[in-house]
């Protein structure tokens, strides 16, 4: 599989785990055919290892292994408190 570049990120912000707001405060869902649509971070960086249950921009939910240190490069509405086993999760994205 190919390795996903890294970005320079310029922003950082830690996240607050939840099961409805998305990131920009919104609880719209982020699927197709909806009028609002949330604002996606560009990666997810994990500071203490489990696993990340994270809506991705087009409102699917999928769950990451990750190890301590590791940068997703998710474009990620969410993550959703419930089965997140990680920490110390900083969104990171680029203006």
């Amino acid at each position: 599989m190919a390795q996903a570049q890294q970005m320079p990120y310029n922003r950082a912000v830690s996240v607050t785990k939840s099961d409805t707001v998305n990131t920009d405060g919104t609880t719209q869902s982020a699927l197709a055919g909806t009028v609002a649509r949330a604002t996606a971070y560009e990666a997810l960086y994990v500071g203490g290892a489990g696993i990340v249950v994270a809506v991705l921009e087009d409102g699917t939910t999928q769950n990451f292994t990750a190890v301590a240190g590791e940068i997703l490069p998710i474009k990620t509405i969410r993550v959703n408190s419930t089965t997140t086993t990680a920490t110390l999760i900083e969104a990171l994205w680029t203006v």
